[in-house]
């Protein structure tokens, strides 16, 4: 005896089954990575709290807690556009490694300064950087084909800034150039994969 063969509409209606399925699945999946994010900026808010406790190295105002809290939030926002954004994984790893370059040079910067101290005007120029990734992302609306070329026009300012602050006797950093570099292309790299589209 043969068995009925499933009609098209049943065919249908396992195949959007599968498919509602399958986005509850990446709506939890980016729902615990959302708790992740705003829970690990929480706790490194918290973290310098805590030291403080324990040795007298650190040392922070409450102006130092409201600067770290707003670049956190910063970074955190950024995440969340991200995510509503993001069709695939390549968009939300590429956006998390240039919110998160983003991060680091500010924090970096305004903690003790990328060359010599915070007081080496050169300094200045990194912010430079982070404003170029940042106001082009709003510009080209966090499209992913665009997206690429500004982290690679990004990428270009950082080696630029290295570049300039060499020539000018202001200092000399080409293992945090090399590392920014790598992250800004890595990010451009990721946003080409994620438009599906080669470079043009």
């Amino acid at each position: 005896m043969l068995l009925p063969l499933a009609t098209p509409r049943g065919v249908a209606l396992d195949r959007e089954s599968d498919m509602a399925g399958i986005l509850e699945q990446d709506q939890l999946r980016r729902n615990g990575v959302r708790a992740l994010v705003w829970g690990g900026a929480a706790a490194l808010l918290l973290l310098p709290l805590v030291a403080m406790q324990f040795t007298d190295e650190v040392d922070w105002n409450g102006a130092d807690f409201i600067v770290m809290g707003v670049m956190l939030l910063a970074v955190c926002t950024a995440y969340e556009i991200a995510a509503r954004i993001a069709r695939n994984n390549a968009y939300m790893v590429a956006a998390a490694l240039a919110a998160g370059a983003c991060f680091l040079t500010v924090w970096v910067n305004l903690a003790v300064g990328i060359i010599g101290n915070e007081n080496n005007p050169a300094n200045d120029l990194f912010f430079f950087v982070v404003a170029l990734a940042m106001v082009g992302s709003l510009l080209v609306l966090f499209r992913p084909r665009p997206m690429a070329w500004v982290m690679v026009a990004t990428a270009a300012a950082q080696l630029g800034v290295f570049a300039y602050a060499w020539l000018a006797d202001l200092g000399f950093v080409p293992v945090f150039t090399v590392v920014m570099c790598g992250l800004w292309l890595a990010s451009a790299n990721l946003f080409r994969r994620a438009a599906g589209q080669a470079w043009s």
